[in-house]
C-alpha cells in the first residue's frame, strides 16, 4: 500500500514526488529504465521569461498564438507565471544548464517565440534534467523506483462494483517476472507521456504508445483535442538513424531549410521563415517533398564557425557525424515525425482527472496549455510547473482517512499461451502505417474514414486477443495503441476545418464559430 502511486517516470512525475512530503511513500513505475522515455530524449530546452528585455505578456500571446486559438488562457497565463520559479527549482535539483561568460543562463530562440526565453543544457537539457531529477529521487528513502513495469489498467471503486468511486491503484505486469502485480494506492498519478508511436515515423522512444491516455478512457476520464498531434518538422533521415531529433534550436541560431538543388523555400509559405510554428514548417516540408517526389529536404548551418556548431550543438553534431555528415561542411537530411500529443486526458488546474485520487501530469493531459499547437519548449515548462501544482492538491489531502478497498488479485485463470505472436506484430504495424498514410500532417475525409473501419476492426481483433491470451508488455502497449488510434481518428473526424496541427484538405480553412470548441470525447460515445 502507498500513500502516492506515479505511473510514469519522466519530468513530470519525478517533479511531483520530488514536492511531496518525505514522509510520504511513493512508488513511481517505469517500463524500461528509468530515463528511458521522451524527456531523456528532449534537446532544445525550457521555455521561461527571465531577460529584462522579455515579458510574461509576450510569452503568453506567442503561446496563444500557436495554439491557433484554442489555448486556455488563464491556464497559459498561470504556466507561464511559473516558468521562473520552474528553473530555479531545476537549478536547485543541480540541472547543469548552459550559461554565458557573465555567468547568466544562456537563452536561446526557437520556433514561435518572439524572444530569447529558453533556457538549456547544451542541446541535451532532457537528458540533463532527467538525469539529476533521478539523482534527486534515489537519495529520497521514501520513494520506491520499480523499473521494466507497465500498467495493465487502473483500478477504481466503480470497477469494484463500490459507492463513492475514486481510483484506489493499478494492475501492474512485471516484465522481468512475467507476473502481474496489484499496486494500491490512495492516490494515483498518470504520467505516462504522449502517443506518438501510433506513427510509423516518430521522433519518441518506443515507449509512448499513449499508455495513460488509454488507461484512464477506460476507467471514464474524457480525453480532449485528440486531433493535434504534432509533427516535428526536423528528424534526421538515415535508415540506421531511429528518433534523431534535429532540435529547433539548429533553426533559432540561424539554420536554413533547403530543397535539394540548394533553393530556400520556408519564406514563399510564412514571413517568419524557419522560426515559423511546427504545424506551419512541418506542412511547407511535406508539401515540397510530395511536390517535387523527394525523400527529404536538407538543413543547412555550415555557414556558422565550425567552433559555433560543436559548442552549441555538441551531441547532434557527434550524432550527425556518426552517420556519416558533417554539419559545420554541408546541409543535413532532414524529414518531419511524429513528435507530441498535444490532446490527452481532460485534467483542471491542478491535474486532476474526472476520476477522484485520479491525476494526470505532462504530455498526457490536456491542460489547455497547448492549444491546436504547441509551441516549441512549453513541454518541459508544463511537466515541471503542473508536477508541482498537483502535489499542491494532494498535500492537501493526504491527511483524510479513506475507506480501505478490498482489491481482488489478478485473474488469469481461464487464458493460455498464444502461439500467434505474428498477430501483435502485424497488427501493431498496421495500425502505425494507415495512421501515417490516413491520419498524418495533411489529411482527407476519405481518408479518415478508411482509418475509422481499419481500426474498428483491429479493435475487435486485439480485444479477442488480449480476452484469451496471457499478458505481455507487447499486448498491453498494443491494445493502447488501437485506443488512441481511435481517439485520434474519431476526433479528426469531428473537427471539419483547418486549425493548428490538423489540416485537412477537405476544409482548408479555419473556421471562426470552431474557434474555441476543443473536441471532447466522453467514453460513452464510443
Amino acid at each position: 500500500m502507498y500513500d502516492v502511486l506515479i505511473i510514469g517516470s519522466g519530468a513530470a512525475g519525478l517533479t511531483l514526488a520530488l514536492s511531496l512530503p518525505e514522509t510520504c511513500e511513493i512508488a513511481i513505475l517505469s517500463k524500461s529504465i528509468v530515463t528511458e522515455g521522451s524527456t531523456f530524449y528532449a534537446q532544445g530546452g525550457i521555455s521561461a521569461v527571465l531577460d529584462q528585455y522579455d515579458t510574461l505578456e509576450s510569452h503568453s500571446q506567442d503561446t496563444l498564438n500557436a495554439g491557433a486559438g484554442l489555448c486556455k488562457k488563464e491556464i497559459v497565463d498561470f504556466t507561464v507565471s511559473q516558468g521562473k520559479a520552474a528553473i530555479e527549482w531545476l537549478q536547485k535539483a543541480y540541472v547543469p544548464f548552459t550559461y554565458t561568460e557573465k555567468n547568466n543562463l544562456h537563452l536561446t530562440q526557437e520556433g514561435g517565440h518572439s524572444h530569447r526565453r529558453v533556457a538549456h543544457a547544451d542541446d541535451a537539457t532532457g537528458q540533463a534534467i532527467e538525469n539529476s531529477l533521478v539523482s534527486q529521487i534515489q537519495s529520497r528513502p521514501n520513494i520506491h523506483l520499480f523499473e521494466h513495469h507497465i500498467a495493465i489498467d487502473l483500478i477504481t471503486r466503480r470497477k469494484l462494483r463500490l459507492k463513492e468511486n475514486r481510483c484506489v491503484g493499478a494492475y501492474v505486469f512485471d516484465k522481468k517476472q512475467q507476473k502481474v502485480h496489484t499496486f494500491k494506492a490512495n492516490f494515483t498519478i498518470i504520467a505516462t507521456g504522449g502517443a506518438s508511436k501510433v506513427y510509423l515515423y516518430t521522433s519518441n522512444p518506443d515507449g509512448s504508445s499513449g499508455d495513460g491516455i488509454a488507461m484512464a478512457w477506460r476507467a471514464g476520464c474524457r480525453v480532449g483535442n485528440m486531433e493535434f498531434m504534432q509533427f516535428h518538422p526536423t528528424c534526421l533521415y538515415h535508415p540506421h538513424a531511429k528518433s534523431s531529433l534535429i532540435t529547433e534550436a539548429v533553426r533559432g541560431e540561424g539554420g536554413i531549410l533547403r530543397l535539394p538543388d540548394g533553393t530556400r523555400f520556408m519564406p514563399k509559405f510564412d514571413p517568419r521563415a524557419e522560426l515559423a510554428p511546427r504545424d506551419i514548417v512541418a506542412r511547407a516540408i511535406d508539401h515540397e517533398m510530395k511536390r517535387l517526389g523527394i525523400d527529404c529536404v536538407y538543413l543547412d548551418i555550415s555557414h556558422k564557425p565550425k567552433t559555433f556548431i560543436k559548442k552549441h550543438f555538441p551531441n547532434i553534431y557527434k550524432k550527425c557525424l556518426s552517420f556519416g555528415y558533417d554539419m559545420a561542411k554541408e546541409a543535413i537530411p532532414v524529414v518531419p515525425a511524429a513528435h507530441y500529443t498535444c490532446g490527452g486526458v481532460m485534467v483542471d488546474q491542478q491535474g486532476q482527472t474526472d476520476i477522484e485520487h485520479l491525476y494526470c501530469i505532462g504530455e498526457a493531459a490536456f491542460t489547455g496549455l497547448h492549444g491546436a499547437n504547441r509551441m516549441a519548449s512549453n513541454s518541459l515548462l508544463e511537466c515541471i510547473v503542473f508536477g508541482h501544482a498537483t502535489s499542491q492538491s494532494i498535500i492537501k489531502k493526504l491527511a483524510k482517512h479513506y475507506t480501505d478497498t478490498q482489491i481482488p488479485a489478478w485473474d488469469d485463470s481461464r487464458v493460455t499461451d498464444s502461439d500467434e505472436q505474428v498477430v501483435i506484430n502485424h497488427n501493431w504495424d498496421e495500425i502505425r502505417r494507415f495512421m501515417w498514410d490516413y491520419v498524418g500532417i495533411v489529411r482527407t475525409t476519405k481518408r479518415l474514414q478508411r482509418a475509422q473501419r481499419r481500426i474498428q476492426l483491429l479493435l475487435q481483433e486485439i480485444d479477442d486477443y488480449y480476452c484469451n491470451f496471457y499478458i505481455s508488455a507487447d499486448l498491453i502497449e498494443l491494445r493502447n495503441l488501437s485506443i488512441v488510434a481511435q481517439l485520434i481518428i474519431e476526433s479528426a473526424l469531428s473537427r471539419p476545418e483547418s486549425r493548428g496541427l490538423h489540416y485537412t484538405l477537405d476544409y482548408p480553412n479555419a473556421d471562426p464559430n470552431l474557434a474555441l470548441m476543443d473536441t471532447i470525447l466522453d467514453p460513452i460515445t464510443l
